[in-house]
């Protein structure tokens, strides 16, 4: 199984950036892909989370309304859009594949990861 993601990069506050995820060797039609942020010295987060099978997606409070997760099955990619950047979203943004979405922001609840993304917003 490989996660790759793509998109990260340096922004202004108030600018966009889309990040994406390419799974591979993985079962994609009915699994919880997930997107989490670690900023230095502090615990992984989780941001948002989409379960495949039904498109139902769920946000952490600090993102709602400015992020969206959205997925491509057809490319097994799914991606998180992101409007309105703060400084404070700047970390490490890492996308996840788990089963289940039913504790979508725990990262125990994921057994894949990407390598991660740097998201810098100034």
């Amino acid at each position: 199984v490989q996660l790759v993601e793509s998109g990260g990069g340096s922004v202004q506050a108030g600018g966009s950036l889309r990040l994406s995820c390419a799974a591979s060797g993985y079962t994609y039609s009915t699994s919880c892909m997930g997107w989490f942020r670690q900023a230095p010295g502090k615990e992984r987060e989780g941001v948002a989370a989409i379960y495949t099978g039904a498109n139902s997606t769920y946000y952490a409070d600090s993102v709602k309304g400015r992020f969206t997760i959205s997925q491509d099955n057809a490319k097994n990619t799914w991606y998180l859009q992101m409007n309105r950047l703060k400084p404070e979203d700047s970390a490490m943004y890492f996308c996840a594949a788990g089963q289940t979405c039913g504790n979508w922001w725990k990262a125990s609840e994921f057994g894949y990861w990407g390598q991660g993304t740097q998201v810098t917003v100034s």
